[in-house]
């Protein structure tokens, strides 16, 4: 039941969370202080004026007066939140030796197929890059890998410099992005893709069977950017601004804010 005192802000994201959001902004409206801010993250598909601000990805193409648009993925990573996390597993990396590649393996999805040979032919680049070019490897998988596409990893990459979570203890995925020199990662999650390019590392993507047209828009903007390049067995060494999207969405948010309000979340920054 949906029952004041209604909040100054309201943050909602995916489709179930969409009315609920509309009816507390909608009931708030009237009152003395000001209506409650609603911020929808995705697309609601809904009339987007329902909603005080919505925020999408560029590749979603939608576009309003009130849509703030941004590059892959929002995303809670920060430059603190690296510096902490590379202190934290910097003794669980450190005997491998450099450069660090992090192997970031997604999986299956709707649009993705991740099948035995792509990852035995993974498997083999990784393993001559930790032979041929000395280095080491830090990999995560996640649970869209499967069981039998690990174990080809684990098979192929046993006598390698190379360092593969078992899902046991804390997940070094911060870590890896913090600590690693370079970085590949499956193609699968624009999620990955947005954190790996928080870093300003070089970002090589591995490309699996599949997509779909939105997935296209987002890998060939940030190629096109210079943030990722495709990974076809070689290191390529780059530079690039770091995507720092969520920090530039929250100052757009903060800026259509009403004053009154922008004052109460914020004393002073007026």
């Amino acid at each position: 039941m949906l029952t004041p005192p209604w909040p100054d802000v309201i943050i909602t994201c995916g489709r179930q969370a969409v009315a609920p959001a509309a009816e507390i902004r909608r009931r708030s409206a009237g009152l003395a202080r000001a209506k409650t801010f609603a911020i929808h993250i995705q697309n609601p598909r809904v009339p987007f004026d329902w909603f005080d601000v919505v925020v999408a990805p560029e590749h979603d193409q939608i576009s309003g007066p009130n849509v703030i648009t941004g590059r892959g993925s929002i995303n809670g990573i920060t430059p603190e939140r690296l510096a902490q996390a590379a202190e934290e597993f910097a003794p669980r990396y450190a005997a491998l030796p450099r450069p660090l590649i992090g192997v970031i393996i997604g999986g299956a999805n709707r649009v993705y197929q991740m099948d035995a040979p792509v990852v035995e032919r993974l498997t083999a680049q990784l393993a001559a890059l930790a032979r041929d070019k000395g280095a080491g490897l830090a990999v995560t998988t996640s649970r869209r890998t499967g069981a039998e596409n690990e174990a080809i990893l684990r098979a192929g990459l046993a006598d390698m410099a190379a360092d593969i979570w078992d899902g046991t203890g804390a997940n070094p995925y911060f870590g890896i992005l913090a600590l690693a020199d370079n970085l590949l990662v499956t193609g699968d999650s624009v999620n990955m893709v947005s954190e790996a390019g928080t870093t300003g590392k070089p970002v090589q993507v591995i490309e699996l069977a599949g997509g779909s047209a939105k997935f296209k828009r987002f890998h060939d903007s940030l190629r096109r950017d210079g943030i990722t390049r495709a990974f076809t067995g070689e290191l390529e060494s780059w530079s690039y601004p770091p995507l720092t999207e969520t920090a530039r969405i929250a100052d757009e948010i903060r800026t259509r804010m009403p004053d009154a309000l922008r004052a109460r979340l914020n004393p002073g920054s007026l």
